[in-house]
């Protein structure tokens, strides 16, 4: 027996023993179907007809569909569940995939016996936490993401080769997913802290579909108002950052030009969204079954329709005015799209296309277009509190950049 048989007989021997010491202290109030030597005999029995051939391996998993088929026919009065049966099966499965996937198959074991030992739990959660309503929304965003978007094609349908189908769609997932993780942070962790935190990571995502979802919220809980418009300026503040990526990975001398507007107007986001959440000291406690939806696919599909015929005028404007229009273009761009407009600043100032100056006022440009566009989006999905909120922090934002940028390049 060579090194590599004798580990995967130990790997597979190992997973019998953690499947079956979880089945055992599962089952201590009773004898269980299957203990842990049980599913040790089981494993063991499965490696050694993996090494001896595929005929011998079919014959001892049928063996063991037999006995689990059998144990399940005299116990299911008592207990009518099959999870000890199908963890039979699933011992034989993995102790075989041992031989030749021994790291694959140990970490699908601790997999498999985190569900066994975790019945209780996964029980609760589902019959008694998540409502018919949330079910429903994830099976919708599951579909979205996951049968719709692959299906739709990666190249442009228009003469300006800007309208990308699966680009447009992923839009409207990310605002059906910043709806649902808005909608389980709240849930988690509780209002106050729960809706920032997730708008701060959906900011690395899309700002705009932050701004639009936790919009969405306040229209259907007036009193989570503070702190949604706290969230959708803090996945601005994240969304800022990430444009200092983009400018640090393609232009590092515009980042060095521009690194004092864009920190005064980060501090301007971080302030005003401190405030929001300072001022809703008290968040009213949560309902045990919440009635608003995680998300709405309408405004998913309306974002995206926007987004659509601004990029065609974007691409008009460019084909008309040529590389003279290019900056001019960026700002447009930037109503919808802002990282996709710095780059393309970010590309014009390090090819020399743009004067230092110029590129700086591009950026302070781009900020003042994405805060319309989204003071903008935050009337038109969220309550009148939350778009004066919002729209406050997006302009005082644009605006601080814009002083700044004015100091800098008058001192430059």
């Amino acid at each position: 027996m060579d090194h590599d048989q004798l580990q995967g007989l130990l790997t597979a021997l190992a997973i019998g023993l953690l499947i079956g010491v979880v089945r055992e202290r599962r089952h201590g109030e009773g004898p269980a179907v299957a203990g842990i030597r049980t599913h040790a005999m089981v494993a063991l029995a499965a490696a050694v007809a993996t090494m001896l051939g595929v005929a011998v391996l079919v014959a001892v998993t049928l063996a063991v569909g037999v006995l689990a088929v059998t144990a399940y026919l005299r116990t299911r009065g008592a207990d009518p569940g099959m999870t000890g049966e199908m963890a039979l099966l699933v011992t034989t499965m993995l102790a075989a995939l041992a031989q030749s996937e021994g790291s694959l198959a140990a970490g699908l074991a601790v997999i498999a016996a985190v569900l066994l030992f975790a019945k209780s739990p996964l029980h609760r959660f589902a019959r008694d936490i998540v409502s018919e309503r949330e079910v429903q929304d994830a099976l919708l965003l599951a579909a979205a993401a996951l049968v719709v978007l692959p299906m739709l094609p990666d190249e442009p349908v228009d003469p300006w080769g800007v309208l990308v189908p699966s680009k447009l769609w992923k839009l409207v997932v990310l605002v059906m997913a910043v709806g649902m993780l808005g909608h389980i942070a709240l849930r988690a962790v509780g209002a106050r802290w729960g809706l920032p935190v997730a708008g701060f990571f959906s900011g690395f995502a899309s700002s705009t579909a932050a701004v639009a979802g936790f919009g969405q919220r306040t229209r259907e809980e007036a009193a989570l108002t503070g702190v949604s418009a706290s969230a959708a300026l803090l996945a601005n503040l994240a969304s800022l950052l990430l444009l200092t990526g983009i400018l640090a990975t393609a232009a590092p001398a515009l980042l060095r030009a521009s690194a004092w507007p864009l920190a005064a107007a980060a501090g301007v986001l971080a302030i005003t969204a401190a405030i929001g959440l300072r001022r809703q000291a008290e968040t009213p406690a949560l309902p045990h079954e919440p009635q608003a939806r995680a998300f709405k696919l309408s405004h998913g599909l309306l974002l995206a329709l926007m987004i659509a015929v601004v990029l065609v005028l974007s691409a008009w404007l460019r084909s008309v005015f040529g590389d003279m229009g290019a900056l001019a273009t960026a700002v447009l761009v930037a109503l919808v799209e802002l990282h996709a407009a710095a780059a393309s600043i970010a590309q014009l100032s390090s090819a020399g296309g743009l004067t230092m100056t110029h590129a700086q006022w591009g950026i302070a440009g781009l900020l003042a277009s994405s805060a319309i566009a989204k003071t903008v989006l935050a009337f038109a999905s969220g309550n009148r509190r939350y778009a004066f909120w919002v729209g406050a922090g997006l302009v005082g934002m644009a605006v601080t950049c814009g002083v700044v940028t004015a100091l800098v390049t008058a001192t430059a």
